[in-house]
């Protein structure tokens, strides 16, 4: 899939992320303030991105439903949102800025791949999407709420819990080096 976007970006992006949590649990400093907000922020992102799967059903129909209508890229919010407190918990302006560097160097390409893909893919239903709904962040309008209303089906078959995992061990990570050191 040639969309002008680096392919790097796809390939690395998972390899990518886990250099960054090793550097994450080597230099966060966490304490007890940022820790409890940064954890509130990334429960905001964890709850975006469960609902975002639970409207989605890959490959079989466009998602345009629950978050799809606000923003083409709600996943990916959710992430950016869960990242955010992550690197707000973590206490460490470094961690923060490599986040948004991350951020904005792999995943921005990828969703601009996947965005091409979905424009070949469902043709001109995805010009008017895209047409009606921003990109990436939300905005006064909403387009079409055409599609999937949230299912746990579709929650548990895009395997967001590992999310929800995920985001738990890290804040139970973050509690206990704070303690602990």
């Amino acid at each position: 899939m040639d969309s002008g976007y680096p392919a790097w970006a796809a390939r690395w992006r998972v390899p990518l992320g886990f250099a960054f949590g090793i550097a994450y649990v080597v230099f966060c400093q966490p304490a007890l303030w940022p820790l409890v907000s940064g954890g509130a922020v990334a429960l905001l992102g964890l709850l975006l991105r469960a609902y975002a799967a639970g409207c989605l059903d890959k490959n079989r129909s466009l998602a345009m439903s629950g978050p799809y209508a606000r923003t083409r890229n709600p996943l990916y919010l959710g992430s950016f949102v869960m990242g955010a407190g992550f690197a707000i918990a973590g206490n460490s302006r470094a961690v923060g800025l490599a986040f948004l560097g991350l951020f904005f160097l792999v995943y921005w390409p990828v969703m601009r791949r996947e965005e091409k893909f979905l424009r070949q893919q469902f043709g001109e239903t995805y010009e008017r999407y895209a047409r009606a709904v921003p990109f990436f962040l939300p905005t006064g309008r909403r387009g079409p709420v055409v599609g999937e209303p949230f299912r746990w089906e579709l929650y548990r078959k895009n395997r967001e819990y590992q999310a929800a995992f995920g985001s738990f061990v890290g804040i139970v990570f973050l509690a206990l080096k704070m303690l602990l050191c």
